[in-house]
């Protein structure tokens, strides 16, 4: 079940707030907690409260703090972007978003309102949050003045720009023509190709009328009588220029008057009006010109026993009358009726049973980079773990150190020369507070001694003497495994500098494999757009036999579960089911067998080709009824020639960040590097490793 819905729209004045309030009530009904966030709100005055955040909370009593309703307002966005920091924008509305998803058991998300000019640029921004949160979409568009044929038009373009992002789990057109729905309703249904429930909303006139508030501000009028009544609803407006005989004649329910401060008798005439059986009721009176009338017609109106809003403004008549027809309305917290109302009309047009069906069962496969990274150091803050860096005076090194200690994920010790260490990080201008960290020379530690006679004690049986065991223990990755090793520190990164071979040899020597496990393998974390894949191995096992690769198989199964990701695995080879021969893909075959045999649970198929597995046209169309084919997760490479070049070309040409190897099957994490590493890749994987040794 999705514990989140996001409520999109592609253009202004969609009436999505009729949604959202309809929304929180289904949603109230359902489930007793229910929070409210929205990522990017309006630009506001020092104090100001946003006005959607404030009508939902208010009315709907929601227990949250209003600084946690919001990630940025929309300049903050802009100027984030502008700074080519982008990332940081989704990394903080995802930290948001999380927060209110553990306090609350459903979250409703409200887009921005597209009330500005740079539109495509909010669309990007709602389609990317949508789709980081991995949440389903409401899609909300208005059909207000426009023909069938341009509604359909719009609504498709809105459906087909959210779907191939985003799951889409319902599309609304607000404030359609009355006469207009029948005929929508049939050629959005013909028109577009989905499962999402299609609703089609009228325009509801007293919802997109502006009350005498909302012209107040507008007109920046000052209220002489009637403050107890600025929630009056002004559903039509008319000029009083002529004279009262003819003007009374022109009066409608509920319309607003708009005449200059110095025409008494259209005041009066208007008034009595209002409170006579023969004319209709009026929402206010707007004097304009910044006129008021005379004390003698103040005083007298003062005295009458009903009377609606009169508001003066200094704008000219025509100015006025121009500006309020322009206005467009909003719902206040103190405007209760328009609020009901517009929960009523989500729920007499919105099949709010199929809606909430549709919500219960949802599961979308959609996991960003983002997410996983947030996710990732989430888990490790949940349990500080220790983690040794042998190669300390490395540039990259000591920038992702920098990192992980300002995000307080991990405790650290560097291995290397202190003195050599200070002077690399003011050399580097890298802000890295070393009573912070542990620096560490093999040579001078308290523990060298100590290390040396455990590993002869380990090796001896090798021909390993004390002199050659103090050689090895002054090595920094002998060094830091055995840090490991005798539980001084609880996982090792290296490789930066130093080969594979020489990262691992300490580790296959004494904290060697699980009892249950055979080989050491590696998996890389790709990161996609939309997904993450799991490549193993890429990075060890030259060329595996079929048991081998059936090992490497579920390793990397239960590696993809441990870090969150759904394992369906792929045995890859270059062909598909059965209609491959020859001695490569017969050993793919064998593997799977293997695994079927070993761990039934696991998901998988193979043989299978790469488009096969991870393309669903394509794997439906050569294996229809794999329950893998299309929508692998785990890919498993049949050699390391294959692996290794798979995953670097996925990587560049992509874009794909690519975390890893990390190691499995050692009783211990330890994880190799690329010598071509970021500091960025250092500081994912050493996250990684934390992670690995918070389950041992």
């Amino acid at each position: 079940m999705s514990k989140g819905i996001y409520v999109a729209t592609i253009e202004p004045n969609s009436g999505k707030s009729v949604i959202v309030l309809g929304l929180m009530r289904m949603l109230l009904g359902k489930t007793a907690k229910v929070g409210y966030f929205r990522p990017i709100i309006e630009d506001l005055e020092v104090g100001e409260m946003d006005n959607h955040i404030s009508t939902v909370i208010s009315h709907f009593e929601i227990d949250i703090n209003y600084k946690n309703t919001f990630a940025f307002t929309r300049n903050e966005v802009v100027d984030l972007y502008n700074q080519g920091k982008s990332g940081q924008v989704i990394d903080e509305i995802i930290k948001k978003y999380k927060y209110l998803e553990s306090r609350f058991d459903f979250v409703l998300v409200e887009g921005t309102d597209f009330s500005h000019e740079n539109s495509s640029l909010e669309l990007d921004i709602n389609i990317l949050i949508s789709k980081n949160l991995s949440i389903p979409v409401i899609i909300v568009t208005q059909g207000d003045k426009k023909d069938v044929k341009s509604i359909v038009n719009g609504v498709q373009l809105a459906h087909d720009t959210y779907k191939e992002e985003v799951d889409v789990i319902s599309i609304v057109t607000n404030k359609v023509d009355i006469n207009q729905i029948s005929v929508l309703k049939e050629q959005l249904k013909k028109r577009i190709k989905t499962n999402a429930d299609v609703t089609v909303i009228p325009k509801i006139k007293n919802l997109s009328s502006p009350t005498i508030k909302e012209i107040v501000k507008t007109l920046n009028g000052t209220i002489l009588f009637g403050k107890d009544l600025i929630n009056n609803q002004a559903e039509n407006f008319n000029v009083g220029s002529m004279q009262l005989r003819n003007y009374l004649t022109h009066l409608k329910e509920n319309a607003l008057v708009i005449t200059p401060g110095d025409r008494a008798d259209i005041i009066l005439g208007a008034l009595q009006a209002h409170i006579s059986k023969n004319y209709p009721k009026l929402s206010g009176i707007v004097l304009t010109g910044g006129l008021i009338p005379e004390e003698s017609i103040l005083k007298l109106i003062e005295g009458l026993s009903s009377v609606i809003p009169i508001v003066s403004v200094k704008a000219g008549t025509f100015a006025a009358t121009n500006t309020v027809g322009k206005i467009k309305s909003k719902i206040y917290p103190d405007n209760s009726e328009k609020i009901e109302t517009s929960i009523a009309t989500f729920e007499k047009y919105v099949d709010t049973d199929k809606l909430s069906n549709d919500l219960i069962t949802f599961k979308s496969e959609i996991f960003t980079p983002r997410m996983f990274q947030y996710n990732l150091l989430q888990r490790a803050l949940s349990n500080k773990k220790h983690i040794v860096l042998p190669e300390g005076e490395d540039e990259r090194v000591l920038r992702a150190a920098a990192r992980l200690i300002d995000a307080q994920v991990v405790e650290l010790t560097l291995i290397g020369d202190e003195n050599q260490i200070k002077e690399r990080l003011i050399a580097l201008d890298i802000t890295l507070d070393t009573n912070k960290i542990n620096i560490i020379s093999p040579t001078k530690s308290p523990y060298f001694d100590d290390y040396v006679n455990t590993l002869y004690e380990l090796r001896k049986h090798k021909n390993v003497n004390l002199g050659m065991a103090r050689d090895m223990i002054a090595d920094v990755s002998y060094f830091g495994t055995m840090m490991i090793y005798k539980g001084h520190a609880d996982g090792m990164v290296s490789g930066a500098v130093h080969t594979t071979q020489h990262t691992l040899r300490p580790a296959l020597q004494f904290i060697k494999t699980k009892p249950d496990v055979n080989i050491v393998s590696s998996v890389f974390f790709m990161c996609l757009e939309d997904r993450i894949s799991v490549f193993g191995d890429c990075a060890i096992n030259p060329n595996p036999n079929a048991e081998q690769l059936a090992e490497i198989a579920i390793s990397s199964a239960a590696t993809a579960t441990n870090f969150g990701i759904e394992p369906k695995v792929a045995m890859l080879s270059y062909s598909s089911g059965a209609s491959g021969k020859g001695a490569d893909v017969e050993k793919v075959r064998e593997a799977t067998e293997i695994v079927k045999r070993i761990a039934p649970n696991v998901k998988i198929e193979g043989p299978i080709q790469y488009d096969a597995a991870v393309d669903m046209r394509i794997g439906k169309s050569k294996l229809p009824d794999s329950e893998v084919a299309g929508r692998a997760s785990v890919l498993i490479f049949p050699d390391l020639n294959t692996g290794n070049n798979t995953y670097k070309a996925v990587q560049r040409e992509t874009g794909a960040l690519a975390i890893g190897p990390v190691l499995q099957g050692l009783n211990k994490p330890v994880n190799d590097l690329s010598r071509g590493c970021t500091a960025d890749d250092i500081y994912s994987t050493v996250i990684i490793t934390a992670i690995q040794a918070q389950d041992l």
